[in-house]
């Protein structure tokens, strides 16, 4: 059976954030979402020393209507390709990493924006809901 090239929802991530957008308490899914890698696209401007480094992850920012930062990650290359078509590369990251280090700013993170059931959680929710011991 072919599957269209958008279809992303095969990746368990994917399918805890479809979980998620029918009920946001559901903790399997959360804890699914957190044992997560995610793809973080590396901007442009970030050297290759710098986007390499194992130790630091250079966090892509941009502005969602009515200037709130917000960085996006997402849960396949194609869900990346299909929002951000341009970035040619990106770190694969756990989320609950990500999270446990999450700036204490007011810094969103988004997941898999362009999609139907994307995530958005203020900096407070990445760090409680995604972060994990």
């Amino acid at each position: 059976m072919d599957t269209p090239a958008n279809d992303y929802t095969a990746t368990p991530a994917r399918r805890a954030l479809d979980a998620l957008a029918d009920n946001t308490e559901d903790s399997a899914a959360l804890d699914t979402l957190a044992s997560s890698d995610v793809l973080v696209p590396v901007p442009d401007d970030v050297g290759e020393a710098d986007a390499t480094d194992p130790g630091a992850v250079a966090l892509p920012v941009i502005e969602r209507p009515g200037g709130e930062p917000v960085v996006p990650v997402f849960t396949s290359e194609p869900a990346m390709a299909e929002l951000l078509p341009y970035i040619s590369r990106y770190r694969l990251v756990p989320l609950g990493a990500l999270a446990s280090q999450w700036p204490a700013e007011d810094l969103a993170l988004t997941i898999d924006a362009g999609s139907e059931h994307p995530l958005t959680l203020t900096s407070e929710g990445v760090r409680t809901l995604l972060a994990r011991p």
